[in-house]
């Protein structure tokens, strides 16, 4: 039986590696975008995997978009790249920064739990909620000290992932990939 990853945010740089990487293994990979129709395919295309990739419009911060596409594609997988990605933005837009990443998050959280779904979930974190941590390096028992509006909102879906995985049993992590640490 061939498995069906659904990748929010599988046009931008890591989503588009993701599809790769998922297609090489011999699975259905269903991208998101906001807006289909218009969805800038070219880091896909520059992989040769465009054709190979099912893109679908989905709004992640809209409970019945979520709904209708998890509904409709029936993914073993999600992997939650998607997002506002820039700290500096989200200075600007921080209202948009929490409702696209914390709020993306939890509508993915809510339609699996409500679909009742085997669905296993991936969420990308962020070392930016530990803050500055100095020259030391962060690990998974250093405190969150979230700095900026995308830190907060990454800091949030982290703990989302953590209670619904833990109140409802949900198979669901977050992985935060860090910078390492330069020397002196």
């Amino acid at each position: 039986m061939v498995k069906t990853a659904l990748i929010l945010g599988a046009t931008g740089q890591d989503g588009a590696y993701l599809a790769h990487l998922l297609l090489s293994k011999g699975c259905r990979v269903v991208g998101s975008s906001r807006d289909a129709q218009m969805a800038n395919t070219s880091r896909l295309e520059r992989l040769g995997i465009a054709a190979d990739v099912e893109v679908v419009s989905l709004a992640p911060n809209d409970f019945r978009s979520v709904l209708k596409v998890v509904s409709s594609v029936q993914p073993d997988e999600i992997f939650n790249l998607a997002g506002q990605t820039s700290v500096g933005l989200s200075f600007e837009q921080p209202v948009e920064c929490m409702e696209s990443i914390a709020g993306g998050t939890l509508n993915l959280l809510e339609v699996i739990r409500y679909l009742g779904a085997p669905v296993r979930l991936f969420n990308a974190g962020s070392s930016e909620c530990f803050g500055d941590t100095g020259r030391e390096p962060a690990n998974e028992d250093t405190p969150f000290k979230p700095r900026s509006p995308y830190a907060v909102a990454k800091a949030t879906a982290f703990w989302q992932v953590a209670n619904y995985r833990e109140a409802y049993g949900l198979v669901a992590c977050t992985g935060i990939l860090a910078v390492p640490v330069q020397g002196p």
